[in-house]
């Protein structure tokens, strides 16, 4: 899926979109198959009269409500990283979302959080970004390549602010622009590569 932004200025160009890791929904399709090994022991033990499979088609209709909507809060979480700034999506509920956004000159600190074997055996973390002043600061749980993303994120800031402010001689600036692409490309390549 890709990301179209409406206000986007004319200059300003999406660099990268950051979604959840894969295991969030991994999770989910467990806690599905938890609910049917349930089932199959609900009707070996209760046996099949009808008070049970009403019962049961009455629990998987809740349920299944349940998998749609968590998926569905993990599916529309979403990081858009432009040249300028940097935009979150947070579907916190089925009809709550919440979008935040701020330039990348207030970004104070990008960090990141691994905990757990799974978390470090499938490369996935907390990845928080914080911000100054009344911009909101945002977190994305099972965030994929943490480590990757937040050097993405920081090198992205760091460019920004060059431009801002600048630095040094015109040749200066332009070798600095470009190590910072270079690196910037490594790093979008290799987020790329973890999410085939």
């Amino acid at each position: 899926m890709t990301i179209k932004l409406n206000n986007l200025r004319s200059w300003e160009k999406v660099d990268i979109v950051l979604r959840r890791h894969w295991i969030a929904f991994a999770f989910l399709a467990i806690y599905g198959l938890g609910w049917i090994l349930f089932t199959i022991v609900l009707f070996s033990v209760l046996g099949s009269s009808a008070s049970v499979i009403l019962m049961n088609i009455a629990f998987w209709m809740y349920y299944s409500l349940f998998l749609y909507v968590s998926w569905l809060n993990y599916e529309l979480d979403v990081f858009i990283l432009t040249n300028n700034r940097i935009v979150c999506v947070e579907q916190k509920t089925f009809l709550n979302r919440s979008v935040g956004e701020t330039t990348l000159d207030k970004v104070q600190e990008v960090s990141i959080e691994t905990k757990g074997l799974l978390a470090n055996i499938f490369d996935f973390g907390t990845l928080k970004i914080l911000t100054s002043g009344s911009s909101p600061s945002f977190d994305m749980t099972y965030s994929p390549h943490p480590m990757t993303s937040s050097r993405y994120i920081n090198n992205l800031v760091d460019r920004y602010r060059d431009s801002l402010y600048g630095w040094g001689t015109k040749d200066e600036k332009m070798k600095k622009l470009w190590q910072v692409e270079g690196m910037q490309k490594e790093s979008r390549e290799k987020i790329m590569k973890g999410r085939v």
